[in-house]
């Protein structure tokens, strides 16, 4: 089971330079997986009561959603069908079995061949990871989206002038109605083009529009921010991935009975640290200064109950094939081999999109340089 999409927004921006104004064009789809037949897919979905509150909370139409909302398949519902269509048919006239192939189904899905032009001249730009960046990172201390559009009304920012045609959902900023889609999309859009022609000001002379094409958004294309993650900020849709220094991360194995308090107690020594857990029986540590790994390393050297590494140690040991480690069993330590692919597991984030050299995700990490 899965939470559903139930909103999809998208705000279209084009520039007229005759009046220095940006054409704009809202929508928003209503979308629902609705049976159609006895034979079609009845998805059955999850959600989270505080979500649903607060939606309510924002005069989220769900009528519109249940009864209206655009129905879908995925690909591998669709396929099914038709599978099912085809083996009723042949049957009527006598056929044999069709042969069912499933596709790609929830993970990726082949880009039809007529599309595949256009998606290469798309670029991803993602204004949370701009805010997060300089040169506006000094002068943003908020990055959520109604405390940006705020900030990004403010000198050295200028709001742009926008107009929409006559017939199209059209947005006033003085009567927020964040949360739904089509007004998301719009604010960002807003906010995107606040940023970018903000860098038109250090140009000599000063542009006050800059295009989506411009070489001065070229650092931000086609990476996506990354919340939480704090030593790897982005990740790179079209080219390598950062590899951050962690010179001052332990990777930490114990008894699946410990806690998080477990792992304070044990490092209270080193003041302020951070836990990413892995699994039951493993954590990443970071200490706030490098200097006290070694420290930590001597004092672990004779423990029975826990076992620690340095980062490094615990890379080498994921990069062979096998390898051999203590880990902790009913009957306490014991040396057993395990599989390189049994570590890869990632704390808290899909690889859907990663590298396959993108080191595993720490959450709220000190930077030490």
């Amino acid at each position: 089971m899965n939470f559903l999409l139930f909103q999809f927004g998208l705000c279209t921006f084009r520039y007229e330079p005759n009046q220095s104004s940006y054409v704009t064009k809202a929508f928003n789809f209503y979308i629902f997986p609705k049976p159609f037949s006895r034979t079609s897919p009845d998805i059955k979905f999850i959600c989270q009561s505080s979500s649903i509150d607060f939606l309510a909370s924002q005069g989220f139409d769900f009528n519109k959603v249940f009864r209206s909302g655009i129905p879908y398949l995925t690909q591998e519902e669709e396929s099914q069908l038709r599978e099912q269509y085809e083996e009723r048919r042949s049957q009527i006239n006598g056929a044999g079995t069709v042969l069912y192939t499933p596709t790609a189904g929830m993970g990726f899905c082949n880009v039809p061949e007529d599309q595949r032009d256009f998606i290469r001249m798309v670029e991803l730009l993602d204004t949370k990871l701009m805010a997060s960046t300089q040169p506006y990172k000094e002068i943003i201390s908020n990055t959520s989206l109604a405390e940006l559009h705020k900030q990004l009304r403010e000198k050295p920012f200028r709001s742009p002038t926008t107009e929409c045609p006559e017939g199209l959902q059209s947005y006033d900023t003085s009567t927020e109605q964040l949360h739904e889609a089509g007004y998301d999309a719009f604010i960002t859009g807003l906010c995107f083009i606040s940023m970018a022609n903000y860098l038109g000001s250090f140009l000599t002379p000063p542009k006050s529009h800059i295009s989506a094409r411009s070489k001065l958004l070229e650092p931000f294309y086609n990476k996506l921010f990354l919340m939480r993650v704090i030593d790897i900020p982005y990740l790179n849709m079209s080219g390598p991935d950062l590899q951050p220094k962690r010179d001052h991360v332990l990777y930490v194995t114990f008894p699946k009975e410990w806690k998080t308090s477990d792992l304070y107690q044990l490092f209270s020594a080193f003041g302020n640290i951070q836990v990413s857990w892995i699994d039951d029986t493993s954590a990443f540590v970071c200490l706030s200064q490098t200097e006290q790994v070694q420290i930590a390393m001597n004092t672990s050297r004779y423990a029975e109950s826990y076992c620690i590494q340095t980062y490094a140690e615990y890379m080498q040991s994921r990069q062979k094939s096998t390898h051999t480690s203590r880990r902790w069993t009913d009957d306490g330590w014991a040396d057993t081999s395990y599989s390189a692919a049994a570590m890869t597991t990632a704390s808290g984030f899909s690889h859907a999109h990663t590298s396959e050299t993108m080191p595993p995700a720490l959450f709220d990490v000190p930077q030490v340089w």
